[in-house]
């Protein structure tokens, strides 16, 4: 990761942990311990990937980052809540999140639930502040795309077919899902809000048509990418590294590129994608070289 990558991700990761911190303390939430499970959830580290991807989106049309840092926040609050979620006992029952106990395990299964909860709702009360931009319409197209992007059009659309995919279902349920399959899956599971975190720099920015597609183009090649990398961790990574258990994929049985693919196959497919998403960002010349730093990032990222 290059010097001006590292201090850029550092930077937007700090302004919207502060920014978080400040919308959960607004809430005003009666339980002191619910609060300290969002903050927990919330701001327990992460590299702020999605975040930072709405702060950068933006800026290619010259948006400061204060003003896309509630988006950006909006946007981490559904991923932290997604996580939260995921780490569950019903889910994916994982004891760690970022080097740290997960929520459940640091606190109970019903404040869990109930701060994933409490993070996804604040997440539209932001957006729907006058804050996250100045004109309603922006505002409505921004919370508009986030419910579809993390709902079943989306992620949880997404990790709805996943875990039909593992046999949690009616054994009729489960199928054998080849490279289509699993493409469309991640493209809902996970890359649905790394593409919204471009749609939502691209809309604050007021981007021509063309900037959007071309931004869209490179949001998709991303999602794929950081899913198999994913993938690859959860087979290659150490634990210690990865900052959660690795070698889950395999044992429950999940469909991914790795599996199809085979390791070399899979890092053969990230160097395509890397290649596509810097072919997408040449409409912007070089105000796209962080975009352009962080794709090579997600494709060889350790953690």
């Amino acid at each position: 990761m290059t010097d001006s990558l590292t201090k850029a991700l550092a930077e937007t990761a700090d302004a919207v942990a502060a920014y978080m911190e400040g919308a959960i303390a607004r809430t005003g939430a009666a339980s002191a311990r619910l609060a300290s499970a969002m903050r927990h959830a919330a701001l327990g580290g992460g590299k702020r990937l999605r975040p930072f991807l709405v702060v950068e989106s933006a800026a290619l049309f010259g948006v400061p980052r204060a003003s896309a840092l509630p988006a950006a926040a909006a946007l981490e609050c559904v991923h932290c809540y997604s996580l939260v979620h995921d780490d569950l006992p019903a889910m994916d029952d994982d004891d760690l999140r970022r080097g740290l106990p997960t929520v459940h395990r640091a606190f109970d299964e019903a404040t869990a639930i109930l701060a994933g909860d409490a993070l996804l709702t604040l997440a539209f009360d932001i957006l729907a502040r006058e804050e996250a931009h100045p004109d309603p319409a922006v505002r409505v197209a921004l919370i508009a795309g986030l419910a579809r992007a993390a709902g079943t059009e989306g992620m949880v659309g997404g990790q709805m077919l996943d875990l039909a995919a593992e046999g949690r279902f009616e054994e009729a349920d489960r199928t054998r899902l080849g490279m289509a399959e699993i493409a469309r899956l991640q493209a809902m599971k996970t890359g649905a809000l790394l593409r919204y975190a471009c749609e939502a720099g691209a809309r604050l920015g007021g981007a021509s048509q063309t900037e959007r597609a071309a931004l869209d183009t490179y949001a998709l090649a991303i999602g794929r990418a950081f899913q198999i990398a994913d993938d690859l961790l959860d087979v290659e990574g150490d634990a210690a590294a990865v900052g959660k258990a690795v070698g889950k994929d395999a044992e429950a049985g999940k469909a991914t590129f790795v599996e199809l693919l085979g390791v070399e196959g899979a890092r053969a497919e990230l160097a395509r994608l890397v290649a596509d998403a810097e072919r997408a960002l040449a409409v912007f010349g070089a105000r796209a070289t962080l975009l352009d730093q962080a794709a090579r990032f997600i494709a060889n990222r350790r953690n």
